[in-house]
């Protein structure tokens, strides 16, 4: 750009890129499906009150919102959520769609000419009745789905049972009129599986203290004439075999995703059909997540890779997988199929997350929903390297570094820039090389970022997962410091302008890191876990209650652990100013936890903020509060590491 280009120290740049417009980016498109020719899906909507949509695709190209505010398309069936909606062309021809509403959890019933109508009661008990997973069962007049009930008022008073609703509304006002189709042999179940002749249906099933990326197993029953299931059997998995997903091939062959040989491979009626040391498969976070889908052809659409995914066209006879042409380079875990047509959410580093359609006839691949609209120039966003990084006893740590970057700006010959990295949540996760203007919001200001995708991070099969097992607080907080001090021994980073952040899992690994190295100059911690031992014994919810059995040990058996890797615990030994943010309504990594470690931080003087936010819950999704949360993370650095980023707001740091 010659002239035009303005020499400025990092973190002085202007940049196009501000709060609001991240934040308006935030979220993507998810739980993707058909309603007869037409795809559907769900999309968020921050600048409403962080609200999900149902969107629709006309047949004349347009697309659609189906449910206008405040109906919120989201289920909290073991609070992160599952599959929130059906839907199925009626016999006049007009879509006939059940949803869960966010607020009251129920299951409606929604037609294009009427408003919604409830199909199942609320309950006064604990959390209430909770659904996902909905299955349309039009020749018995029910909806099957996963029903989460609340037996009592404590986060783990809950059974989960596969059960059939009435569609006529008889069960609105009757918890009786639900049918339910299994006992609670197990502590968590995912949604019925039902096979093209409808006499078998599958599912998954596990219980504490196994989370279902370490074992699960596939359970399988007949279906009587009247809808019964009889002889519930299991047919594959166990304590240490993760199947993540289970579908039927077209011609009545069961179909599963499985890592048994240490990948999530997929297998036809037990027999491997691609073994390859690649994902097919991943860790469910969510019920309702598909990593494949059968064709009508015999073909299996699949999203799969190692470290990242793509999307391709599986052919069981062969073992052959043809990827889809296109620019994406990550695919989200959301599959539908309508004959021989695949609908699945792509990005990349250069645009956001929108819905793909291929037709497996022709291979052509296109955009047609959520389309990426570019909001500024791309000149501005971020240019990620795919790096693989050494850490203790030679182990490899996958990252992606994204160095500042700006099309009109340039630092001093002499100056090294700030760098913050970025721990993801799960931790059994990954972060996904995608574009991410919160990324952008940095790095075009002239600060680097750099996400690690630790020791225990999901994409890199079983061997590296398992990494994390009782070294939770050990190997994530190593492998972050090991690509920060890398970063900065080959001149890439300032290694006094060093800092660390992460949510949830993250924001452990956030705030471990400043208890346990003197690595960073600062940090901010988000939604965080900050005492193991008060987590550990009741403070989560059931679905991760215990979790940590496996991340730090058996708490019976360790419980010095759980004290020794706390930040709560050790707070006296945080001398880096930080920033913790909360949200009020969190019932997975609630308030207390952070009130508990400030009250340990009074009196310590170290410079640090905290920002409760009323009506968020864990992860924010209401645009005023990303604006405001990213607004006070940049003035934190810029107090931090002398910067002069215009335009923001001072965060007040308190001692």
């Amino acid at each position: 750009m010659g002239d035009d280009v303005q020499t400025l120290p990092y973190g002085s740049w202007p940049s196009p890129i501000d709060a609001a417009l991240a934040a308006a980016h935030d979220g993507h498109p998810e739980w993707v499906g058909f309603v007869g020719d037409e795809a559907w899906w769900t999309e968020p909507r921050p600048t409403e009150g962080g609200r999900r949509t149902l969107v629709r695709r006309r047949a004349d190209g347009s697309e659609e919102p189906v449910l206008p505010a405040p109906w919120n398309v989201r289920s909290r069936v073991i609070e992160y959520g599952g599959q929130p909606w059906a839907g199925t062309m009626d016999a006049g021809g007009r879509p006939l769609v059940v949803f869960v509403n966010f607020a009251d959890q129920r299951l409606y019933r929604f037609e294009a000419d009427g408003d919604p109508r409830p199909l199942t009661p609320v309950s006064p008990v604990g959390g209430g009745l909770r659904w996902a997973d909905p299955v349309l069962r039009l020749d018995l007049g029910e909806v099957w789905c996963v029903l989460e009930e609340f037996t009592g008022d404590g986060p783990t008073d809950v059974r989960r049972v596969l059960a059939a609703v009435p569609l006529d509304g008889s069960a609105a006002q009757d918890r009786d009129a639900v049918r339910e189709l299994t006992d609670a042999r197990h502590r968590f179940v995912t949604e019925p599986r039902i096979s093209p002749d409808g006499r078998h249906v599958a599912w998954l099933g596990w219980d504490h203290p196994r989370m279902p990326w370490d074992g699960t197993e596939l359970v399988l029953a007949s279906v009587a004439d009247d809808g019964a299931l009889r002889e519930p059997r299991t047919v594959a998995g166990g304590p240490e075999e993760s199947i993540a997903q289970v579908d039927w091939a077209r011609d009545g062959a069961l179909l599963y995703a499985s890592d048994r040989t240490g990948w999530w491979n997929l297998y036809r009626d037990g027999e491997p059909v691609c073994p390859r040391e690649e994902e097919f498969g991943g860790p469910l976070w969510k019920l309702g997540m598909r990593w494949f889908a059968p064709l009508e052809s015999g073909l299996i659409a699949v999203v799969h890779g190692r470290g990242a995914t793509a999307l391709g066209v599986l052919d069981p006879e062969t073992g052959e997988v043809v990827d889809a042409a296109g620019p994406w380079t990550e695919f989200a875990s959301t599959l539908a199929v309508h004959g021989e047509r695949v609908v699945a959410v792509g990005a990349s580093p250069r645009s956001a997350h929108e819905v793909v359609e291929l037709d497996t006839r022709t291979g052509r691949a296109r955009v047609i929903g959520a389309g990426h609209d570019d909001s500024v120039d791309p000149a501005y966003y971020p240019e990620p390297q795919i790096r693989t990084f050494t850490g203790p006893d030679g182990r490899e740590i996958h990252a992606h570094v994204y160095p500042p970057h700006h099309p009109g700006c340039v630092a001093p010959g002499d100056e090294l820039p700030p760098y913050v990295v970025w721990a993801h949540g799960g931790p059994t996760s990954r972060a996904p090389l995608v574009l991410d203007l919160s990324i952008a919001y940095f790095t075009s200001r002239g600060i680097g970022v750099a996400e690690v995708n630790y020791g225990g991070s999901t994409g890199h099969g079983r061997e590296y997962r398992n990494r994390l097992r009782e070294q939770w607080g050990v190997v994530d907080v190593e492998d972050c410091a090991a690509v920060a001090l890398a970063l900065a021994d080959e001149g890439t980073a300032d290694r006094d302008r060093l800092a660390i952040r992460g949510g949830s899992a993250g924001g452990w690994t956030a705030a471990a890191s400043l208890t346990a190295t003197d690595v960073y100059a600062c940090g901010t911690i988000v939604y965080p876990i900050l005492d193991l031992a008060g987590w550990g014994e009741g403070e989560t919810h059931d679905f991760e209650s215990q979790y940590l059995e496996t991340l730090v040990g058996p708490l019976a058996e360790v419980p010095a652990r759980y004290a020794e890797r706390s930040p709560t615990e050790h707070a006296d030994r945080i001398t880096a100013p930080f920033l913790l943010l909360q949200g009020l309504d969190d019932v997975i990594c609630p308030p207390a936890q952070c009130e508990r470690f400030l009250a340990r931080m009074e009196g310590r003087r170290v410079p640090h903020a905290y920002i409760a936010f009323e009506g968020e819950g864990h992860g924010f999704r209401r645009a005023e509060t990303m604006i405001r949360a990213l607004e006070a993370e940049l003035s934190l650095y810029a107090q931090v590491f002398v910067l002069n980023p215009p335009g923001i707001p001072t965060l007040e740091l308190s001692k």
